[in-house]
């Protein structure tokens, strides 16, 4: 381990010297030597740069991947019936190369790296193999990380915080925390971002978060990568290095698959193997440099001075029969252009190979994931503790909305507190003073409610990645999530409760105010329960009407009875006890008014002097407190219940995707 502080010395060495050795006259490209320069990314210096991750190709080594796949179709089902997107394409993706997948807009170059990486299962024919065996999922999704293409990186950490905690999530127990230190810092020498680990994720430019998005993924050493289509937003030089940084990945024995919609001919020229989408079929596989004679047998001729990629998918766009004279010669994928092989007719040769000590291998590796019975690399507890930190110290640096919930809590009490001044104790206003248990009722409910509304789809997808490449389990993640509130919860909902409760004149025993506050965060933790659920199942923008109007209605059932407490039908106690504001406006009046004998009287006569009165007229004679709490932590369990089945439901597309099927069914037949 003595060697871990001498990374930075070696990478700069190895750089320095690869630098040294290039120059304008011996470079294939003056102009591309110039942008290098510039960037300081030259291939030479990244590729010799690349022997700095010794530590992290020895401490996890994973087996090198070949992924086959054959007659591969996807078929999906909307209200117009349905629609084929790929038609029984086949291909090979080798480990040790970088591969691009091209194509026009719709050709299915997404959906074809979605079923490859697991992400889409439903719907799929055809056959996919991993070194020459059945792909077996569980373990697949162990060896492969996938990179989308609106992949967000967690806020307020910093680059070397994001790369501990993923080292802490993805290699568990495997490696000690020396260990993972040198990873991390070798990790972050290799691709850049050395001189940025104090620097908070939100902060870095564009290439750079990319490069940390493939940093993060790269900790646990996966010998297969997917990316799609992860140059969009980027400038040509931030391009260029991260395709270059890639390639760089793959010479180290990794599987490194990327959709690019229209690469430049310098970066055409980078990848070691293309394959070519167009209307679902493909249209060419193999080497870049043999793309332009394999297009010249059809009859298409690309100009000397033409790019490549913009000539093949200018053909396949105006030439809707092109797409089909090329996939009839490349039979659809099941035909590779080498350019060490080259034969008659441009080289074609079948695409299936049969590696033995890459097959052994793998055997090996596959027989160790399945005994060691581990869907996660860290268990429950440790997951638990590692995302709870993470959230807190999340929380605890979000200033900025700390000082607006603040402000919201402290402006609103002072408010209510005004509004009803010195009115608990009055027995001639009683009403008025169900009214203030009301507007309590009404500020934690919308408060808890729409923050979660707002905020939380923005977390699901920032979940969806890390918990699609098995980072940590939903169960792990969301009992983090429910308990990263609760500190700022407690103290803001406190503050508030002690300025209304003063200010409004209630009876200053500690007992009942205690009563009080633990009805108002019961019903805060069960109102942000009630928001996760809608903010689990719905867009910003939906959930922003859906929850409101499903909140409208209960809180009308809540005050119902008002004045003809004794009267209220027995169909409407039954609705009232469907809500769960119901529960808190009781538990509210119970706290205030329960084992009380006798209220002030400023006037001659007061027919409210009995507080037993006052609950008699709302409906509640007869409540006891411990009821109504038990009402709101059973409705507590229930909201997050739900949103955790409609987050898990949310997460897995193709029964996402069914189910929207399902609904344009109904819809269509009614």
């Amino acid at each position: 381990m003595a060697n871990a502080h001498n990374v930075p010395l070696v990478r700069k060495a190895i750089a320095g010297a690869a630098l040294a050795n290039i120059t304008p006259s011996t470079h294939p490209n003056p102009v591309v030597f110039e942008e290098e320069q510039e960037s300081h990314w030259t291939p030479a210096a990244l590729e010799r740069a690349g022997s700095t991750l010794k530590a992290l190709n020895r401490m996890a080594k994973r087996p090198p991947v070949h992924i086959l796949f054959e007659d591969v179709s996807y078929t999906v089902s909307s209200h117009k019936g349905e629609r084929k997107i790929l038609h029984n394409v086949s291909g090979e993706f080798r480990s040790g190369e970088l591969t691009c997948i091209l194509g026009p807009s719709g050709a299915g170059k997404s959906t074809l790296l979605n079923i490859l990486a697991g992400y889409n299962t439903n719907g799929v024919h055809g056959r996919i193999t991993v070194n020459g065996h059945s792909r077996d999922m569980c373990v697949f999704k162990k060896l492969s990380s996938y990179i989308m293409q609106d992949d967000l990186l967690q806020p307020r950490l910093t680059v070397q915080e994001s790369m501990r905690i993923a080292a802490d999530l993805k290699l568990g127990k495997e490696l000690g925390r020396a260990e993972k230190e040198l990873i991390v810092e070798e990790i972050l020498q290799t691709l850049g971002l050395w001189n940025h680990r104090n620097t908070m994720s939100d902060r870095l430019s564009g290439g750079q978060q990319k490069r940390l998005s493939v940093a993060l993924e790269l900790v646990n050493n996966p010998p297969i990568i997917f990316l799609d289509e992860p140059t969009t937003g980027l400038d040509i030089v931030s391009i260029r290095q991260l395709v270059v940084l890639l390639r760089l990945l793959s010479r180290q024995g990794r599987t490194i698959v990327c959709t690019i919609h229209q690469p430049s001919a310098s970066l055409f020229a980078l990848f070691d193997r293309i394959y070519v989408l167009a209307r679902g079929m493909c249209c060419y596989q193999g080497a870049p440099q043999l793309l332009v004679p394999y297009m010249a047998e059809v009859g298409h001729i690309c100009p000397t001075t033409h790019n490549p990629a913009d000539f093949v998918l200018e053909t396949l766009v105006s030439n809707v029969e092109s797409a089909a004279q090329l996939a009839e010669l490349c039979q659809n994928g099941k035909l590779c252009r080498k350019l060490d092989r080259m034969a008659v007719r441009g080289g074609k040769r079948p695409i299936l190979h049969s590696d033995e000590s890459v097959q052994r291998i793998f055997v090996e590796h596959v027989a160790k994931e399945q005994t060691t019975k581990m869907e996660f690399p860290t268990t429950f507890w440790t997951q638990f503790m590692i995302i709870s930190k993470r959230m807190f110290i999340q929380n605890r640096r979000n200033m900025v909305s700390i000082w607006i919930q603040l402000a919201h809590h402290l402006v609103s009490a002072v408010l209510l507190g005004s509004i009803f001044f010195n009115i608990g104790n009055n027995a001639a206003v009683p009403v008025v003073n169900f009214k203030f248990c009301l507007s309590c009722l009404v500020f934690f409910m919308y408060t808890y409610t729409m923050i979660p509304v707002l905020v939380f789809p923005f977390q699901v997808r920032l979940l969806r990645r890390e918990y699609f490449n098995r980072w940590y389990s939903l169960k792990a993640y969301y009992a983090a999530l429910s308990i990263s509130s609760l500190p700022i919860m407690f103290i803001l909902g406190m503050l508030f409760m002690v300025t209304t409760y003063l200010m409004s004149g209630q009876m200053l025993e500690w007992d009942r105010f205690a009563l009080f506050s633990v009805a108002g965060i019961l019903i805060a933790f069960c109102s942000e329960g009630f928001g996760l659920a809608v903010g689990s199942a719905f867009s910003v923008t939906n959930g922003s009407i859906v929850a409101p109007a499903c909140a409208a209605p209960l809180l009308a059932l809540a005050c119902y009875g008002l004045g003809f407490g004794p009267y209220i039908e027995g169909t409407m106690k039954a609705l009232m006890s469907a809500s769960f504001l119901r529960y808190g406006v009781a538990s509210f009046s119970l706290a205030l008014y329960q084992h009380r004998t006798y209220m002030e009287c400023p006037e001659d006569f007061c027919l409210y002097s009995d507080p037993q009165l006052i609950l008699r007229d709302v409906g509640m004679e007869g409540d006891t407190y411990a009821f109504q709490i038990l009402g709101l932590v059973v409705f507590s369990i229930i909201h997050r219940t739900l949103a955790y089945m409609a987050l898990r439901y949310r997460l897995t597309a193709e029964f996402s995707n069914r189910f929207m099927t399902y609904v344009s069914k109904v819809l269509k037949h009614r």
